[in-house]
């Protein structure tokens, strides 16, 4: 594997989820896999479970690891083509990159969506470049619209929870409020992972039959059908949440499908759109279901602290989980060097 972006790229998910057990049962197992091979990973934004558990992975495999923060000592950097850079960016990206994969094996890239452009963001600009010009296997540690290490890690707690006597779990995404314009990354991969979960009917409840998957949002925060078809939207959130086995919730801003002219914006005053928020009352309409969420998370707007503090609530495991996932993308790319 020469590259990680999207569920495709680890092919069939049941054999990963096998990898992935096997990872969690002996997380040192394959701790010289990547002897004096050295892990670069770049950050454009800031992280704390994706650094955390994207270095502790490589450690569990036996490499060296860099750090790079760009914000944070090294020279800004032009990612735009054909500019003349007379303002505060000392470099162009261009020039770092193949820098930046000479002293290294492997490389991980977080890179957050800049919410104004929608074409340079949905074409992945950044991530593209360090593919082309790095000469080094790239992995995404989250981009302008995908975040498949924390997909994959969703994936692996949804086959750990999910109850054998539910012959076809349902997992519902829901929007929730937030005072921020936010990148629709996470929600985007986890549609996408849940479809290709269902696509390969994962064993993931008592069956072989895959999973029920629906998408709840306001009208206007549709997201890219790339990421979505073959899901069920369902604007009533009420109606969504029925017979809810897993309740996934996640902000997002406006993807630009429906409404073109608000992409990256919030469409309604936050204020207003507070009976969004998962709260106790939310939960009831389900089956008894476990709460998710990427974190960080805002509590109040996305969900009340009953919700999250509850047993039900899986946001801790979902997050330990980040390691295993890492491991497993890391521990392919090392055996195809």
């Amino acid at each position: 594997m020469n590259s990680f972006l999207n569920a495709k790229d680890l092919g069939d998910l049941k054999e990963a989820l096998r990898e992935a057990a096997e990872i969690k049962s002996d997380r040192f197992r394959y701790d010289t896999l990547g002897k004096n091979k050295t892990l670069l990973m770049v950050f454009f934004n800031n992280s704390l479970r994706t650094r955390l558990s994207t270095q502790k992975a490589a450690m569990n495999l036996g490499m060296n690891v860099i750090v790079l923060d760009v914000n944070a000592g090294a020279w800004k950097l032009e990612t735009e083509r054909g500019v003349i850079m007379d303002g505060d960016k000392s470099e162009h990206l261009l020039e770092a990159i193949p820098v930046m994969g000479s002293f290294c094996d492997v490389i991980g890239i977080r890179s957050f969506a800049g919410l104004t452009d929608r074409d340079y963001d949905y074409a992945e600009t950044v991530y593209h470049q360090f593919v082309q010009h790095s000469g080094k296997p790239v992995f995404a540690m989250e981009t302008a619209t995908v975040h498949p290490l924390q997909a994959f890690a969703d994936l692996i707690t949804i086959s750990e929870y999910a109850s054998k006597r539910c012959k076809r779990p349902k997992v519902v995404l829901t929007w929730a409020p937030h005072p921020r314009a936010l990148p629709q990354a996470v929600p985007n991969s986890f549609a996408q992972w849940m479809q290709e979960a269902d696509r390969q009917a994962l064993p993931l409840g008592g069956s072989k039959a895959g999973i029920d998957f629906v998408i709840t949002h306001p009208e206007g925060y549709e997201l890219d059908p790339d990421f979505t078809t073959g899901a069920t939207v369902e604007y009533d959130q009420r109606k969504a949440f029925e017979g809810a086995d897993f309740i996934y919730a996640k902000n997002w801003s406006c993807p630009g499908v429906t409404h073109p002219a608000g992409y990256g914006k919030i469409l309604h005053d936050y204020h207003q759109m507070m009976h969004w928020t998962v709260d106790a009352e939310h939960m009831e309409w389900t089956n008894h279901a476990h709460f998710m969420h990427c974190l960080p998370v805002r509590r109040g707007m996305i969900v009340t602290d009953d919700v999250i503090e509850a047993p039900s609530s899986l946001v801790i495991p979902e997050a330990a989980n980040r390691e295993i996932s890492a491991t497993v993308i890391l521990k392919r790319i090392l055996q195809s060097l």
